[in-house]
Parts: structure tokens; sequence; C-alpha cells
């Protein structure tokens, strides 16, 4: 997930608060994961305030009661070593939401398609990966098997609260 459209300014990047729009955004992505069935054992968000303001927003609406884990590196990772960081922190999570920042989300999720879900959804999620963006994708295997083009994308979605 893309955190929420955040403040123009802070006194630095990584201090940018998430706005009200993106409040409203992301509680509305919230929303739609918990239609979907979407219940996270694991909430790896980047240590950005306006990231860790977008899980709180998510969490709400979602009925998610769990504590994030907070990851300085993904802050700053691009789309490889936000995959080992899943493949590393994720050994006894079954469902996990990664919440962090662009051009690394929307990479991060082109990375793992395997291209055998909806190309509907497929050249949606292609076509833009906006604030409030998430995709859902199936898995199965252990989280340090997770590669390249091994998860089937199965839902995707940019709030609009």
């Amino acid at each position: 997930m893309r955190h929420g459209k955040a403040e123009p300014s802070g006194r630095t990047d990584f201090e940018r608060e998430i706005a009200e729009r993106g409040r409203h955004d992301s509680a509305d992505t919230g929303s739609w994961l918990a239609e979907q069935g979407f219940v996270p054992d694991l909430a790896l968000v980047s240590a950005a305030h306006r990231t860790v303001g977008t899980w709180r927003s998510v969490a709400a609406a979602g009925g998610y009661d769990l504590e994030p884990r907070l990851s300085q590196v993904l802050y700053g990772a691009g789309p490889e070593t936000a995959l080992d960081l899943l493949r590393e922190s994720a050994a006894e999570a079954s469902a996990i939401l990664v919440v962090g920042h662009n051009p690394t989300m929307a990479y991060l999720a082109s990375l793992l398609d395997n291209g055998e879900g909806d190309p509907e959804v497929a050249s949606e999620m292609m076509s833009g990966y906006p604030t409030s963006a998430v995709a859902l994708f199936a898995y199965e295997g252990q989280w340090r098997d997770l590669d390249e083009a091994s998860a089937t994308l199965v839902g995707y979605y940019v709030g609009r609260g």
C-alpha cells in the first residue's frame, strides 16, 4: 500500500504528516481491505510520519487491532530491499500489509505479480499507483521464498473517502 496524501511540507520529508484527505482516503482503503476479508497479522510500515498515520487510518477503518512493525529501512528502500524485508520479517505471518512510499510500492507490486490474476485488475494497477492505493496478492509458500512473479494479483483499489 502506498501512504495516504501527505501534507506538502514538514521539517523534513520523513516528518511530513498525513493530510486530512489522506486520512479519509486511507480509511476508505482500510474498509475495502476488510470487505475483501483481508486481516493482516503483520503490518510492516515505514517509520515516516505519513505512513504511520496511514496505518492508523487503515487499522481503525478495517478493525485491525495490531501494532505495526515500523521500519526505518522501508522509508528509503527500493523494491528489492522491500522484498528482502518481507522475506526476513514475515516468517510468523499469514497475511501482511506493507505501507510504504512510491515508486517502491508500485515497483514491488509489479515485481511480485505472476500475471495469473485478472488482466483488467493488473491493467488498472499498471496505469498508476496513487496515494492510498493498495494491491492485494495471494501467495502460497514460505515468506522466505517470496520472489519475483511469485504472487497472484487478486485485487487493486485506490481509496477515495
